[in-house]
């Protein structure tokens, strides 16, 4: 420990020897007199212009921040608020407020950066405090006034304890930790108390060279250089895209409407731009070609409050995350077939729906007038898209609602020929008339409403099976031609989720282990499931508006397995109904079939007999969709060209049982190959690699009871090629030679302590001395391996352990 503080003091004195000669720099007291004033300063509403010679926020200063800060400050799980992505963003400061409350009886203020308020001021009165010097400037001000630096200077002056596991200290690393978020007023208490609270938390403290470039950037008065403008052949696309969602007419106007509530939480980006610009979709007070005025409602269908708002492409400028990255792609073939869909189709669109929430929730009621088909092949020409806006949307993280789906399942699609049919549009009319969302009863639902949820689902479902009994002499015809094939070129025809406990992930081709289950998505249930997670979805809304989205998708989820069920011969359904549903009532059971829904049919697809049905119908499954199937995430030759490597991950993936239940949910696993003979100084880059356990449960069906659900006996592990999940709970480095031991010691695990003898070898843990710079390996290794996709992975899930 001595020598722990003789390196700690030896750190902070460099650092501000480094400082020394910058502006005659002393440490001034941490709160001399006069400081703050108790008016709301406006000299944060604009950032300051660039100082010659100082350092450059966009070249120096924000590729710092964002390895080391933004790596747990972006989103609604920043800390404090303290979205650090962009210079807005910490020119707002820090609030007290957390978005995610345990309890809320009222719907909370929203506090979405760059929509609810546009300056420091504004987001002063709203409750936030600065962590930048927003008084009068000076370069002494500019540290002793900074929340930032002063967090920076603690973890500086009180590096982490010289041990492997923080087990002193105080750290508390679990999500739903206190944040205490103390203004500068009140910094210089809470860092006596706290003295290992300093930034980044629970993380190695900042090299000298970069506090000098941070220390020289606020002194300079934290500026940021005006915005480039857009390319010219950029700015011609955005208003191309512009153009079309504005056209004159009711017709081009609902359109842009349905576009608009479906991409408002997309990255879009032009095709073949080298510059990789985003931009995010708006509702706008002002037509093209003047500036934007966005309209800030909760939702993207409630009313804009004017008669016609326009659909607007701004530039997205904020840092890219992993947890946040939805990518869509705008490209002329694209649009050539929204126009297919939406412009050469003759329908009349006689007067343009209204905004009240029981139908603007509702988009079989608000669209009715665009044709289904033409709906549906919007959604599924993208449909991973769709289908991660569901599982990422707006909330960054969300146990509660993400323990109704399983830990790992496959995702097909009705082919359109049959799902958008004439007879499935009728039937699509008939149940929009009785689906009722729970965003329909506003931001602040009631409690008890739940029941209304689950009186509207037994319509639902009675209409369906109404229909299908109807035409019993012409029944349906189920089989392997039931699911869509992607056109012969669309890769999103499969898709694979994976649940990281409060997290979760969606990636192309069907990953990992068999899956205990699959969900079979057509239209209908694609549209309320996006309605449901995405459009109506407030992350501001209170307790009963969330219990009431989580109980809504316990349906939509056995809807998506029952037409799962109608693949497989009839006398397999029940069997496999019950295996997932292990340990609930007959009476929820029948809610995913036989009961309010019923389908009777056989199935056209021929198992013989004794062969495990599930099992049979995936391999159909993948053989139909072979010629689309994305293969990035394989252990194949592709992926791990060496034979050795690629055998050991294979054994590995194999490991089941409850050895599992130590491993943590999503980790990173960095193989470094073996160096041939001969080969030169540079030693070649590791092999990212992603272990996920997939927990089993009895169901999933049980809220608030999740630990007395798991089954370890039946874990696996899926190990895939790259990246998957933005919350990586561990990350392992060793060489490719060592795959084996690990492998046996991974299966070998019986306790905790197994798994600490485990990460004693194998984990880079926070302490670690390479921590930062194999960090930077892997952000770097994952932008170079999925450019459309990458975004930096978010570290504050990071184990201590």
């Amino acid at each position: 420990m001595r020598r722990s503080r003789l390196a700690s003091l030896l750190l902070l004195l460099a650092v501000l020897a480094s400082l020394a000669g910058l502006t005659g720099f002393t440490l001034p007291d941490f709160n001399p007199a006069g400081l703050l004033e108790p008016k709301v300063s406006t000299r944060l509403d604009q950032a300051p212009l660039p100082v010659a010679g100082e350092p450059s926020y966009r070249r120096d200063v924000k590729p710092l921040l964002d390895r080391r800060c933004v790596v747990c400050h972006g989103c609604y799980d920043a800390p404090c608020q303290l979205k650090m992505q962009d210079w807005a963003g910490i020119a707002r400061g820090v609030s007290k407020d957390n978005v995610y409350a345990s309890l809320r009886l009222d719907d909370a203020p929203t506090t979405r950066l760059g929509v609810d308020a546009q300056s420091a001021s504004e987001w002063r009165r709203r409750g936030f405090s600065a962590v930048l010097n927003e008084q009068e400037h000076s370069p002494e001000r500019a540290l002793s006034a900074s929340v930032l630096w002063q967090a920076l200077l603690l973890k500086s002056a009180n590096p982490l304890p010289d041990e492997k596991v923080l087990t002193s200290g105080g750290f508390d690393f679990s999500p739903d930790r206190d944040n205490s978020c103390p203004n500068r007023d009140a910094y210089d208490e809470y860092a006596r108390n706290h003295p290992q609270a300093g930034m980044p938390y629970g993380l190695r403290a900042l090299e000298p060279a970069q506090m000098q470039t941070i220390a020289r950037w606020l002194q300079a008065g934290a500026p940021q250089e005006p915005a480039e403008p857009l390319p010219a052949p950029i700015e011609r696309q955005v208003q191309t895209w512009e153009a079309f969602l504005n056209g004159p007419g009711l017709k081009p106007q609902l359109v842009g409407r349905y576009v608009y509530e479906h991409l408002f939480l997309g990255h879009l980006e032009f095709e073949g731009d080298p510059g990789r610009h985003l931009f995010k979709l708006v509702r706008s007070a002002t037509p093209p070609g003047q500036p934007v005025r966005i309209l800030p409602t909760r939702r993207p269908y409630d009313d804009p409050g004017l008669p016609r708002p326009w659909y607007r492409l701004v530039p997205d400028r904020e840092t890219v995350l992993a947890k946040t990255h939805m990518p869509y792609r705008l490209s002329e073939a694209r649009l050539a077939r929204w126009r297919q869909w939406f412009v050469e189709p003759r329908f009349e669109v006689a007067a343009l729906p209204d905004y009240r929430p029981e139908n603007a929730s509702n988009p079989f009621r608000t669209f009715a007038a665009l044709p289904m088909a033409s709906r549906y092949r919007f959604l599924l020409d993208d449909a991973g898209f769709f289908v991660m806006n569901f599982i990422k949307g707006p909330v960054c993280r969300g146990q509660i609602a993400l323990d109704v789906i399983r830990d790992q399942f496959w995702v097909f699609f009705v082919d359109p020929a049959i799902g958008a049919s004439d007879d499935a549009a009728q039937l699509v009319a008939r149940e929009g008339e009785v689906i009722r969302l729970p965003a329909a009863a506003g931001p602040n639902a009631r409690l008890l409403a739940w029941r209304d949820v689950a009186r509207a689902e037994d319509r639902l479902l009675a209409v369906k099976a109404a229909a299908l009994a109807s035409d019993a002499a012409h029944p349906p015809r189920i089989d392997l031609d039931f699911i869509w094939a992607g056109d012969g070129r669309n890769p999103n025809a499969a898709l694979t989720v994976f649940r990281h406990f409060d997290s979760a992930s969606v990636v192309q081709g069907l990953v990992g282990p068999t899956p205990r289950s699959a969900w079979v998505i057509g239209y209908p249930l694609l549209e309320r499931i996006f309605y449901l997670l995405v459009a109506g979805y407030d992350v501001y809304g209170n307790t009963a508006h969330q219990l009431q989205t989580r109980l809504a998708m316990d349906f939509l989820r056995m809807e998506g397995e029952a037409n799962f069920l109608m693949l497989l011969p009839r006398a397999d359904r029940l069997a496999l109904r019950d295996e997932w549903y292990r340990g609930v009532s007959d009476e929820v059971k029948q809610r995913v079939l036989g009961g309010p829904y019923r389908f009777d049919v056989e199935s056209g697809i021929r198992i013989p007999a004794g062969v495990d049905a599930r099992q049979q119908v995936f391999g159909l499954l993948r053989q139909r969709l072979a010629p689309v199937l994305a293969h990035q995430h394989d252990l194949g030759p592709a992926q791990v060209p060496d034979a050795r490597e690629r055998e050991a991950l294979h054994r590995l993936g194999a490991l089941t049982g409850s050895a599992l239940q130590w491993w943590p949910e999503a980790a990173l696993l960095l193989v470094d190959p073996q160096r041939p003979a001969g080969a030169g100084d540079a030693a070649p880059s590791p092999h990212p690699y992603s272990l996920l356990r997939n927990t089993a449960h009895l169901n999933v069906s049980t809220l608030f009871l999740e630990k007395k659900m798991l089954v370890p006996a039946e874990n696996t592990l899926t190990v895939a090629a790259g990246f998957i999940g933005a919350y990586p709970n561990a990350v392992m480095r060793l060489r490719a030679d060592e795959l084996p031991a690990f492998t046996a010691a991974l299966a070998g695990l019986r306790s905790e302590a197994d798994y600490r003898r485990l990460a004693d070898r194998w984990a880079l843990r926070r302490t670690d001395a390479r921590f930062w710079a194999t960090s930077d390996e892997l952000m770097d290794a994952y932008q170079r391996l999925a450019p459309g996709e990458a975004g930096l992975l978010d570290l504050s899930r990071l184990e201590n352990r």
